[in-house]
């Protein structure tokens, strides 16, 4: 690992004398500096935020070090299939020879991979700053924690969504370079931050009975350590790589369009622009109060932050009537019927937002029944948490499917025609749609930083042993970041679940190209194209059972090392002797790099196989599409499994760790209760359901999409 020796040995007094303060940088309240300028207190609270950040970067190092060398393997195998495949009438017309489309395509996969790798960077870069300075905050009061953290993590989310912004590139490579990345680095993070919680939440608040965070638990810096690798870094990758993929599948429809291509072109990158401009202006109507150092009671987090959401999509919808009006009007499509397929976009994601908070926030019915259900058994925890997540697929479903017909339908009598004549209204629509959606994706990607920073904030606060006051505020800032991160994952699934119709209508067009022939269609009634399907769902499941399985593994080395050292270091539980923090984070850092490889060659392997396998045996059978085909029902099979799979987990694992936090408020007996050792038994089940293979599950889908564009010419 590349990390300093103080951490790998646990030793983190050399962190006491590091600067802890960023003074004059900046006094405005609107600037990103504004955040450093916070003080990080006392110099046992710079310590811990020390080694997180050491460890945090360290794996960053090794992480993306490794993923760089698939990378680079991948790029290679890219390029010999390009240069000799067949080459297509568009780009025969333009004059760009194979060597030439083979280089572009490989830079632009390399592009992809290293703007996704940024984007990840910034995402952990900041959260390993911010993180005491909220706590901190939190000692003085709890309207400038919050305020802190909802800025840090609105500083990062602009970063990722300008970057999507300035980088457009319409190549298909460059989308799945950047969905390489963030699949691996979601896979990569999620592991080991889940692994590191799950190990020292069932030996320290299980079998020792102790707080979580407790300093006397050897896993808790790697727990926090995670937080910022799978929780920020995962995360600013993958939303990079979500909008990146849809504006440029947005973009390229754009180009097919007959009147004004350049508006229609440029209209994805104009909302993205404004929605740089409402984010901003939505997160900074959250302030602190006046006097931060007068105490004053903590109005509910989460209002607030729906406060400045709803500031937010307010002003995206104006600013969208706008760009529809400026960019999309032409005499024979009047730009009405667009505008209101952006609305329903808006409003799909408005709902998205409320399904998820319904059944992830303890403030409502289904996690205060599932709380309920831990005061009857560890048993009944986990049937009510599956209950729960299974029942919260279908509101979406409904949701999506009404978005879907209503944003085609209305673009389809919009009277919007392709370069031949034919109507491609209802295709476009569905891509106006997702840019409403999308159209608040920067203050969205806020409130998912807004989650481990929080989080993080609590660990260093019951860390260094402040007042319960203190952790009292962190608590209620850390159980609205589950909220708002359960919240995160299911907008990028709704997002995944509009794109995806364009990036399946995306593949058809190009393996008409290649192959020079008409495939609109694709009929699941032929046995192959159904095992193509079939094979598409079990993918989705066996991916999911081995990311889960990852995590398992990976944790159980944390519980026998957490284990031994309670066992040989008797003092640990009196203050007497100190953890070896380092040994944990060392253990769960080179379990996941290692553990990531298998789950994420298994979804970058599979398509294409099929698709060889089944383009061979079309050839002796006399159906030159077959491979095409098998592989198109593979893409659709694998896309709807995904987004339900998806939804079921993050949202069971929301709830599950809510109704932990719902019982730590006191409810049901409180902290140490029976109720609560339940509740702690479901939380664990679901840490690899929300955090490891939920989040991945919704990168695997738009990756099939981009790797399937890029890899037609292999299934002809």
């Amino acid at each position: 690992m590349m990390m300093g020796d103080d951490v790998e040995n646990g030793n983190l007094g050399p962190y006491l004398d590091r600067p802890r303060t960023f003074p004059n940088m900046c006094s405005k309240p609107y600037t990103p500096l504004w955040v450093l300028s916070k003080d990080e207190g006392p110099p046992e609270m710079a310590q811990i935020s020390e080694a997180i950040r050491d460890g945090a970067e360290g794996f960053f190092k090794t992480q993306y070090g490794t993923i760089s060398k698939m990378a680079l393997l991948l790029a290679l195998v890219i390029l010999s299939i390009y240069l000799f495949r067949n080459t297509t009438p568009q780009q025969e017309s333009s004059g760009l020879g194979r060597a030439t489309s083979a280089c572009i395509t490989v830079a632009a996969f390399l592009l992809g991979a290293l703007c996704s790798g940024v984007a990840g960077y910034v995402g952990m870069w900041v959260s390993v700053r911010a993180n005491v300075r909220v706590s901190n905050a939190a000692r003085r009061s709890a309207r400038e924690a919050l305020q802190i953290a909802v800025r840090a993590g609105g500083f990062s989310a602009l970063v990722v969504v300008g970057m999507a912004v300035i980088v457009p590139l319409l190549l298909v490579g460059y989308g799945f370079g950047a969905s390489f990345v963030a699949l691996f680095a979601q896979l990569g993070g999620g592991i080991y931050t889940k692994a590191a919680d799950v190990g020292a939440d069932l030996v320290g608040k299980v079998e020792q009975g102790i707080p979580e965070d407790d300093p006397r638990n050897p896993a808790v810096i790697a727990d926090l350590v995670g937080d910022n690798v799978g929780d920020c870094a995962a995360r600013g990758a993958d939303l990079f790589e979500s909008i990146a993929a849809e504006i440029i599948s947005a973009m390229i429809l754009g180009g097919t369009m007959a009147q004004h291509p350049s508006g229609f072109i440029l209209f994805p990158l104009v909302v993205h622009s404004f929605d740089l401009v409402v984010s901003s202006i939505g997160i900074l109507s959250i302030r602190g109060t006046r006097d931060s150092n007068v105490k004053v009671p903590l109005e509910d987090p989460m209002t607030i932050l729906q406060k400045g959401y709803s500031v937010t999509i307010i002003l995206a919808v104006l600013t969208f009537f706008g760009s529809t009006r400026w960019l999309l009007y032409t005499e024979q499509a009047p730009s009405a019927w667009l505008t209101l397929c952006g609305l329903v976009g808006i409003i799909t994601a408005y709902v998205f937002v409320w399904i998820t908070k319904y059944y992830t926030d303890y403030k409502h019915e289904p996690v205060r029944t599932l709380a309920l259900s831990s005061s009857t058994g560890h048993g009944t925890n986990i049937i009510a948490g599956v209950s729960l997540g299974l029942e919260s697929t279908a509101l979406p479903v409904l949701v999506i499917s009404v978005s879907i017909i209503s944003a085609f339908w209305l673009g389809h009598t919009s009277g919007l025609v392709d370069e031949t004549g034919s109507p491609t209204g209802g295709l476009f629509g569905t891509a106006v749609a997702t840019m409403g959606m999308l159209s608040t994706a920067a203050y969205i990607l806020t409130m998912d930083m807004f989650g481990p920073i929080a989080d993080n904030a609590g660990g260093i606060v019951e860390l260094s042993q402040q007042p319960d006051s203190v952790r009292e505020i962190t608590d209620v800032l850390d159980a609205v970041g589950n909220t708002t991160k359960a919240t995160t994952k299911g907008f990028a699934i709704g997002s995944a679940a509009l794109a995806s119709f364009l990036l399946f209508s995306a593949y058809m067009d190009e393996v008409s190209s290649f192959a020079r022939e008409p495939f609109k269609q694709v009929d699941i009634a032929i046995p192959e194209v159904f095992i193509g399907g079939l094979l598409g769902s079990m993918l989705i499941f066996l991916f999911s059972s081995w990311a889960c399985a990852a995590v398992g593994r990976t944790a159980q080395e944390v519980v026998k090392e957490v284990r031994r050292q309670f066992i040989e270091r008797p003092g640990i539980m009196d203050y007497k002797e100190k953890p070896d923090y380092g040994r944990c984070v060392a253990i769960v850092a080179s379990a996941s790099l290692r553990e990531m490889i298998k789950p994420g060659a298994l979804a970058i392997v599979s398509p294409i196989v099929v698709g060889f396998l089944f383009r061979v045996l079309g050839h002796y059978t006399g159906h030159p599409l077959l491979g095409a085909k098998v592989v198109a029902a593979l893409l659709m099979f694998a896309t709807v499994s995904g987004i339900l799979m998806a939804l079921f987990l993050n949202t069971a694992g929301g709830a599950w760790d809510n109704a932990k936090k719902f019982i730590e408020t006191g409810a049901l007996g409180g902290k140490g209760s029976e109720s609560h050792k339940a509740a702690v038994t479901g939380d664990t089940v679901g840490d690899p359901f929300k955090d490891t293979a939920g989040p991945s599950l919704h990168v695997l889908i738009k990756m099939l999409a981009t790797i399937t564009l890029v890899m037609a010419p292999v299934f002809l």
